[in-house]
């Protein structure tokens, strides 16, 4: 009877650890499919755009366009235009910024493009998204460079705009601003 019960216990046992071990293999293998798919599912949903980091126009004149923005529209104007001040979605302890800017009539910094626009959008991960853009036969019009405020690429939109992307350093920008004596608006 001793040895019954004794081959009963073990046969028991085994059950048990088999039906542990394959329990475990089906968590660990749910678990690395979610792992897995996560990862891919992240590389797919990649940000691109996450806001508008500047709108800059052509016009006549720079310092009169500015003044009359200043007076009649109440933006805090700088040599370069205005700097609206906001505070992120992602994280409301961050500001962003966004740069208003207008551009001396003759300026070659919209070129190719022959509008008188330009957009420039905040980005996540420029090196990466430009590398995105390459693979989708996007016009990539130069190479990324990088200044204190953040990393700044073009591109060649369908219709032949130019568009700046920009990784912005949020807080460099802003204590050069800051350096500059220059005021946000909020």
């Amino acid at each position: 009877m001793w040895k019954k019960m004794k081959s009963r216990f073990y046969t028991e046992k085994k059950i048990i650890i088999l039906i542990l071990s394959i329990a475990a293999s089906f968590c660990f293998g749910f678990a690395f499919k979610t792992v897995v798919t996560k990862q891919t599912n992240e590389q797919t949903k990649m940000k691109r755009v996450t806001g508008i980091g500047g709108i800059f126009f052509k016009c006549k004149d720079t310092k009169k366009m500015r003044e009359w923005y200043q007076t009649h529209l109440g933006l805090n104007t700088n040599q370069y235009g205005a700097v609206f001040e906001w505070h992120q979605g992602a994280d409301s302890t961050k500001k962003g910024f966004t740069q208003w800017s207008p551009f001396g009539e003759k300026t070659k910094y919209f070129e190719p493009s022959t509008k008188d626009f330009m957009i420039n959008y905040r980005v996540e991960n420029l090196k990466v998204l430009v590398e995105e853009l390459k693979k989708e036969g996007v016009t990539i019009a130069d190479t990324i460079e990088t200044a204190e405020y953040g990393k700044f690429v073009h591109i060649m939109d369908v219709e032949g705009n130019k568009v700046e992307l920009w990784e912005p350093n949020d807080v460099e920008y802003e204590k050069m601003g800051k350096q500059m004596g220059s005021k946000t608006t909020k």
